[in-house]
């Protein structure tokens, strides 16, 4: 199910589904540790003996941010129980607090007492055993804790602090279900304290008259030990929520207005998207720098693990989205993060491994270290090549010398080295490694583009540097791999670029002809001109292929995908529509574009993305190829990071083909320049 709407700050991410359940709680890396564990927390109402858990099956459900900032606006309306609630849920931007505000209406022409409950189901360190729930007097808060994490909940509403009632029990255990069912009558029935695999309920008790609103708040406070969760919710009372509430919100506004660009001929539902973009990926930036490629924990259920992990790849090209965006503060933590990597281990040698977890430790992977009882080095080499692509722009847009002098000597010869050797003598092609999507060992179109971008960024450091010896080395290499890419992956009898070849004992290669997306990468990474003929060849053939034929529409990510297949029409159904695939023919539209006509062709991408994002503003892996509902890990950082870029490399082209009528000066993207 998706996470319509994540909230969080650099080490506290909580994360809501479509029914309005808190179903993920990250402490204190964003992507891990999931203290929920992805099991429901519930919100729930009771008045005059009528009960009802907040869902989408019993109330009218309307999920959104806040305009321009990382605060929810929820709307909940249960006619039967005769309630509306207004719901607004944040993190603070600065400690870790979670508050959810309360505007309750009574509906009815009478006084009515209602009791609003709220359900804890921990698993703490993502497990449900030998963790404590208990009733803390002092607090007037119920408190969860195992080892040093440490959760505490309470509440106020009409200056009364603390909370009304409460029950902690059993559950997961000899068939308990937990103390959730104990308040469906209205009612708790208490028990001081728990431990093992237990849960909690509280309650706050309001009474409104008839048609009036009153305002309730909730929240968790989140540390590594008692006195730290004591000192926040001492924080929360002496300043009141309000407080909170205010300066996050101020926060989040000013943060995602930093840059004001004038957003042209593109649609307020565009610039919206964009600005929601922006603030959803940073709910999935750790404080250490590590960008998380998705925090839905739902797809465990499907794939066995999380997206929970920094990959390389969707990191360099979220760093690439937010440095445009002019966030070179978030993206100097992530270079840092890179370099740390680089330090460890095996991974000292130049390359980056598979995925990694928000502390930098090796996350998990399945590619082998060993095929056919040959040693086999398991990497995407893609994700270091991407890097070194990034980092280069960073650096050439902000000029941060001294930042660059580390990472030139410990991160970019040391990664260029490894690009510019670990190559075919022959052919002067990179060697097999696994392919962006994870799935074939080949040497490929898209990691072929990464290699060569990753060259050519480590020669012009090496240039800045004064390193001639390198950079003869790094030029000669790209010259070479670009070479070697029109010769052997550049097919002449179907006048397009392949996905994969994988080379034969006899020294020459199998081809693999499926249309794969990825193989718009030679434009998008300076190998080819995007008017190249090999480059129009092969994004007509994408956009011919790929374009999923049903009124959902949308570029599949490849033939035949069975990742979340729904149908086996492959003729038109190729695969699901992603958004990333579908927003690199936009990119393909303004690369090539010489004037305002062509410039346009990439409108009409851009608003079948904003047209399918949920109402949050949430932006799927891919979408259902009839019904448009989100499919996959959601949010995935990587669809809002290519959103991202995809409106700045507009804005940016506007602005070199757009030329003011009354003074014949280029139009500016900056609000604040003139022409």
């Amino acid at each position: 199910m998706p996470r319509d709407i994540p909230i969080g700050n650099d080490n506290f991410l909580i994360t809501f589904d479509r029914d309005y359940c808190l179903r993920d709680i990250y402490y204190p890396c964003v992507g891990k540790e999931n203290h929920s564990d992805g099991h429901k927390f519930r919100f729930g109402i009771w008045a005059d003996g009528m009960f009802a858990w907040v869902d989408s099956k019993n109330w009218n459900l309307k999920l959104e941010y806040a305009r321009e900032s990382l605060l929810t606006n929820v709307t909940a309306i249960n006619k039967a129980i005769g309630v509306h609630l207004q719901c607004s849920d944040l993190v603070d931007y600065k400690e870790n607090i979670y508050i959810k505000t309360i505007l309750l209406k009574n509906l009815s022409d009478k006084e009515r007492e209602f009791h609003i409950f709220f359900h804890h189901d921990y698993h703490i360190l993502e497990s449900a055993t030998g963790d404590t729930a208990y009733y803390d007097p002092d607090e007037k808060a119920i408190i969860h804790y195992k080892g040093d994490r440490y959760f505490l909940m309470s509440g106020m509403r009409e200056n009364r602090q603390g909370i009304d009632q409460y029950a902690t029990g059993i559950k997961e255990f000899h068939g308990l279900e937990g103390t959730w069912k104990d308040a469906e009558d209205g009612w708790l029935e208490g028990g001081s304290i728990s431990q093992g695999s237990v849960d909690s309920v509280l309650s706050f008790w309001i009474k409104v008259p008839p048609g009036d609103t009153k305002t309730v708040y909730y929240w968790i406070t989140v540390g590594e030990n008692y006195a730290e969760v004591s000192r926040l919710n001492k924080m929360i009372m002496g300043h009141g929520p309000e407080y909170f509430i205010r300066r996050t919100e101020n926060y989040w506004r000013a943060w995602v207005n930093k840059e004001e660009f004038n957003f042209g001929n593109l649609s307020q539902k565009i610039v919206t998207l964009y600005k929601k973009s922006l603030l959803i990926l940073r709910t999935n930036i750790d404080t250490t720098g590590a960008i998380i490629a998705g925090n839905d924990s739902d797809v465990q259920h499907f794939a066995r693990d999380t997206y929970s992990y920094m990959w390389p790849r969707d990191g360099a090209l979220t760093a690439y989205a937010l440095d445009i965006a002019g966030y070179h503060g978030i993206t100097r933590r992530f270079f840092d993060f890179c370099l740390d990597i680089t330090s460890k281990g095996k991974e000292s040698v130049g390359y980056f491994l598979h995925k990694y977890n928000p502390n930098g430790s090796l996350g998990s992977s399945w590619h082998p270290w060993i095929i056919n009882n040959e040693k086999n080095l398991p990497i995407q080499e893609d994700g270091t090549g991407l890097i070194l692509w990034a980092l280069w722009f960073h650096f050439n847009k902000f000029r941060d010398i001294e930042f660059a002098v580390v990472l030139y000597e410990n991160l970019v010869k040391r990664c260029g080295d490894f690009l510019a050797s670990y190559r075919d003598g022959k052919t002067g092609l990179p060697l097999p490694s696994y392919d962006l999507w994870e799935e074939k060992l080949g040497i490929h179109t898209f990691t072929v583009s990464a290699v060569y971008a990753g060259l050519k960024a480590a020669e012009n450091f090496t240039d800045f540097f004064g390193d001639v010896r390198r950079s003869k080395i790094y030029r000669r290499a790209a010259e070479e791999v670009r070479a070697a890419m029109d010769e052997y992956l550049y097919s002449r009898e179907h006048k397009r670029f392949l996905k994969t070849i994988a080379p034969k004992k006899d020294g020459s290669f199998e081809a693999d002809i499926t249309i794969d997306a990825s193989i718009y990468a030679p434009f998008y990474f300076g190998v080819f001109k995007s008017d190249d003929e090999k480059v129009i060849n092969t994004m007509n053939a994408i956009k011919e292929r790929l374009w999923v034929k049903t009124r959902v529409g949308g570029i599949a990510r490849y033939e035949g995908d069975k990742y979340h297949s729904v149908t086996d029409d492959i003729h038109n159904v190729p695969g699901n529509p992603w958004f990333i695939c579908t927003l690199w023919l936009a990119q393909w539209h303004i690369a090539k574009a010489k004037n305002m006509e062509e410039l346009k062709e990439a409108i009409p991408i851009l608003e079948w993305v904003a047209s399918r994002a949920l109402p949050s503003g949430v932006l799927a892996e891919q979408v259902h190829p009839f019904t448009n509902q989100p499919l996959s890990v959601s949010p995935l950082t990587w669809s809002h990071a290519a959103f991202v870029t995809t409106v700045l490399e507009y804005l940016n082209k506007l602005e070199k083909i757009h030329i003011c009528p009354t003074c014949g000066m280029p139009i500016s993207r900056h609000k604040n320049k003139i022409h």
